[in-house]
């Protein structure tokens, strides 16, 4: 573990599965590639602070018939000193060919067994107590009901994570990139 002071360039991907982010973070032992599920919560832009890296080794992928092989850093915390500024062109180069990280993940699903059959004269799973399931309280688990203020937990299945993401957009949260909360509008 190693904790640098660095400047973290954020750019969003339009890949196959939607749009993700990557980074990139420059710091004086070097320049990292980043690929973390908490960055899909980030705007385009520079963030400059502190980053704890757990991690630093190579990773490889093919992209457009080549091999692209980077060094990565995992982040385990980020103490960025700003709300970050918008990407100009003279930032990092960015690869248009990135791999969205969920198909890096993907691997190949086990079979799913057949569904059990359908209960008899039973009401569906839908309906609890005669009210419909929330499909936010669902998508949030034990963040539901969410406050005026939410931290996501970027270790729950990055897929999930990006889901949620999405709908705190929806609900009209604003993400505070010093703190990595989610704010609600006021």
């Amino acid at each position: 573990m190693i904790k640098i002071p660095g400047r973290l360039t954020v750019r969003t991907i339009h890949g196959r599965n939607g749009p993700f982010n990557v980074g990139r973070l420059a710091a004086s032992i070097g320049e990292f590639v980043i690929k973390d599920p908490q960055l899909d919560q980030f705007s385009e832009g520079v963030f400059e602070g502190e980053f704890l890296l757990l991690e630093i080794r190579p990773a490889s992928y093919f992209a457009g018939g080549r091999l692209v092989v980077e060094v990565r850093a995992k982040v385990g915390e980020m103490l960025l000193t700003e709300d970050g500024m918008l990407v100009t062109q003279h930032g990092p180069r960015f690869d248009s060919a990135e791999v969205d990280p969920l198909e890096e993940e993907a691997a190949p699903a086990p079979p799913v067994p057949p569904a059990p059959p359908a209960p008899g004269p039973h009401a569906p799973d839908a309906y609890i107590a005669g009210h419909e399931a929330n499909p936010d309280a669902e998508l949030f688990g034990l963040l539901w009901p969410l406050g005026q203020s939410v931290k996501l937990d970027p270790t729950v299945d990055r897929a999930l994570f990006r889901r949620q993401v999405s709908r705190l957009k929806e609900l009209g949260y604003r993400f505070q990139a010093p703190t990595q909360t989610w704010q609600a509008a006021a």
